[in-house]
């Protein structure tokens, strides 16, 4: 636990700026990512397709200069640091999604952070000003929701931690947005929704990224290698 404590110490000595945006990220590993695109893909066919995700994501967000940047991952420490060397990282802990971003919070909040905002990492063509806009947000509201198409959120931002945001909230269910809305009511948390984007989670969702999408990482890597599972 000391180890684990100094490692993350030391992610956090770079802090430049008083808003934080952490990327939700797993090492792309065949059989524990975009499990909902197998079949028709092999395991490592959607880890392949992962990487590219995670690697546009996280090279696009380096370009937002409102923010420090930090990675909360999910698998090797040392994979993650060789990959994207002179980033934050923290490791993610807890049981279910709830309990990691609630603890991402936490920490970060417990650094110094005012404005803190969390993204997953299959939104490769998310625009900058979308964080952006919720990281000014924040500095009159309690809670900032960016809705996903699928019932969820892509973004979650917040001026200061109230952990029973999280608790008792059907994870990966289309009702994750109501219920969280419900709990800040509930809480008396004054929030701000942006508009709608969404995960790329299935088919669909790939489809309409690469008919609003003609360059980039992901969308090389789809019409190069995955095509035939695509309408076009």
């Amino acid at each position: 636990m000391d180890n684990l404590v100094e490692t993350v110490d030391k992610s956090y000595k770079k802090q430049t700026k008083k808003a934080i945006l952490g990327i939700f990220v797993k090492q792309p590993l065949p059989g524990q990512v975009k499990t909902r695109l197998c079949p028709p893909l092999r395991p490592e066919q959607a880890a392949d397709l992962y990487l590219q995700l995670l690697t546009e994501t996280v090279d696009r967000m380096q370009q937002g200069d409102a923010y420090d940047l930090t990675l909360c991952f999910d698998g090797e420490r040392q994979w993650f640091a060789s990959r994207f060397p002179g980033l934050g990282l923290c490791p993610q802990r807890g049981n279910d999604l709830g309990q990691r971003m609630s603890t991402a919070f936490s920490e970060f909040f417990s650094k110094g952070y005012q404005r803190v905002v969390l993204i997953g990492s299959d939104s490769p063509d998310l625009p900058i000003e979308r964080v952006a806009e919720a990281i000014n947000l924040l500095s009159s509201v309690d809670l900032v929701l960016g809705p996903a198409t699928d019932g969820g959120y892509y973004l979650i931002g917040k001026s200061h931690h109230v952990p029973q945001l999280f608790e008792n909230i059907p994870w990966s269910s289309d009702s994750v947005l109501t219920r969280t809305l419900q709990k800040a009511a509930d809480l008396h948390l004054s929030n701000r929704q942006l508009d709608v984007w969404e995960d790329l989670d299935d088919f669909d969702a790939l489809q309409r990224y690469l008919e609003r999408t003609t360059e980039g990482r992901t969308a090389g890597y789809l019409r190069k290698h995955l095509s035939r599972f695509l309408a076009g």
